[in-house]
C-alpha cells in the first residue's frame, strides 16, 4: 500500500510517499481503506522528531484521523461490516491507504457527507468536544475564549459551543481569518496583538469569561488568568507558545480558578472509546443533520503532503487541510 513516510527528522522535504506493508486487523479491529486523512500539528511535530508515535502506532507514518470504508473485520468485530463508511482517530498511521483501528473507536460517516469532509471531523471535533464539556464543563449561557480559533480544533469548538448555547470569543492575528470566524458564528473576534486585549475581552464577556480553551500555553498564561471570571476554568490543549510559565498562584486562589491539562493521542484505549461513544451519542446526530459541519481549508493529493505541511507551518490554513488518498 502507499503511505506517507517520515524518512528522517526534519522539514517537509523529509516526507516521501512509499510502498509499505499492509497492516492486519486484530480480533476486535477493522481494516479501513483510507480515502482521506486530515493534517494536524502533531504530524508536523512527529516529522520534526519532537512528538514520537505512541506504542502500537507506526513510528514513521503520521496521521491521527481518517475516513474511508471498512474492507476487513477481525473475528470478534460485531459493529461493522465490509463496505461501511467510517471515520476515526488513531495514534498514527492514518496517512496510508490502509489503517487498522479498534472497532469501538470508529464513527459512522453520516449519509451525504463526503469522505474528505469526514476526515476533518474526528481529531478536531473530539478534541473540541472533550475540552469544552468533559474538561471545561461548559454550560449554556456561559462564555468561552478560544485561542488560535482559525485552527481545525478552533473552528470545531466555535460550532460546538455555539450549538450548545454558549457565547464564543475568538482570537486570530489575521484580519481575513477574523472576518471568516465572524461568519462562522463567533460572537466576538479579536486580534491577540491589539493593545488593551484583556480589557476588550472583559468588555465583550461582561466582566470575564467562564472558560478558556488554550493551544499556546506559556505565552498566553498571563492573559488567561487575567480574563477568567471567578470560578473560571482554563483547559490547556497545546503548548505552541511554550511549556514553562511563571504563575501568580495568588490570582488562581483569589478567583478560585480551575486549570486542566488534556491530551488525546496518548490516552488509554478505554478512555478514548468512552469519549468516542459519548460523541457518537451527542454530537454525531448534529453532524448528520448538517447543524455541525467541519471546515475544510483545502484537499490536496497525498503526493503533495510536503506542500501541505509547509502551508500549515506558515499558518495559511483556515480549518483543516485534508490529504486525498482515493
Amino acid at each position: 500500500m502507499r503511505a506517507l513516510v517520515v524518512t528522517r527528522p526534519g522539514g517537509p522535504d523529509v516526507l516521501e510517499v512509499r510502498d509499505v506493508p499492509e497492516p492486519s486487523p486484530g480480533r476486535d479491529e477493522v481494516l479501513v481503506r483510507v480515502r482521506a486523512a486530515a493534517l494536524n500539528r502533531a504530524d508536523l511535530l512527529q516529522r520534526e522528531g519532537r512528538y514520537p508515535a505512541p506504542p502500537g502506532a507506526p513510528a514513521d507514518i503520521p496521521g491521527l484521523e481518517f475516513a474511508g470504508e471498512v474492507v476487513l473485520c477481525g473475528p470478534d468485530v460485531s459493529l461493522w461490516q465490509p463496505g461501511d463508511r467510517v471515520m476515526g482517530i488513531v495514534g498514527g498511521g492514518g496517512q496510508a491507504e490502509r489503517v487498522r483501528i479498534h472497532e469501538r473507536l470508529c464513527l459512522r460517516v453520516p449519509p451525504g457527507m463526503r469522505l474528505d469532509e469526514a476526515a476533518a471531523v474526528p481529531e478536531a471535533f473530539l478534541t473540541a468536544f472533550d475540552a469544552l464539556f468533559a474538561r471545561g464543563r461548559l454550560a449554556a449561557g456561559e462564555s468561552v475564549l478560544l485561542h488560535a480559533a482559525a485552527s481545525g480544533v478552533g473552528t470545531a469548538a466555535i460550532a460546538i459551543a455555539s450549538a450548545a448555547g454558549a457565547r464564543v470569543l475568538a482570537l486570530s492575528r489575521s484580519a481575513d481569518k477574523r472576518r471568516r470566524l465572524e461568519a462562522l458564528g463567533a460572537h466576538h473576534v479579536l486580534d491577540p496583538a491589539a493593545p488593551g486585549l484583556a480589557e476588550s475581552i472583559a468588555a465583550a464577556s461582561g466582566g470575564g469569561v467562564d472558560l478558556v480553551v488554550d493551544f499556546l500555553g506559556a505565552s498566553s498564561w498571563p492573559l488567561n488568568v487575567a480574563v477568567l471570571a471567578p470560578l473560571g476554568r482554563l483547559v490547556l490543549v497545546g503548548t505552541l507558545g511554550g511549556r514553562t510559565a511563571e504563575a501568580d498562584l495568588g490570582a488562581l486562589m483569589r478567583k478560585r480558578l480551575t486549570v486542566v491539562g488534556t491530551v488525546l493521542r496518548s490516552r488509554p484505549l478505554e478512555e478514548k472509546i468512552a469519549l468516542v461513544q459519548e460523541f457518537s451519542r451527542t454530537l454525531l446526530p448534529l453532524l448528520a443533520t448538517g447543524r455541525l459541519r467541519p471546515v475544510v481549508d483545502r484537499v490536496v493529493p497525498l503526493d503533495e503532503a510536503a506542500a501541505a505541511h509547509a502551508a500549515m507551518e506558515r499558518n495559511e490554513s483556515f480549518g483543516k487541510i485534508v490529504l486525498d488518498l482515493s
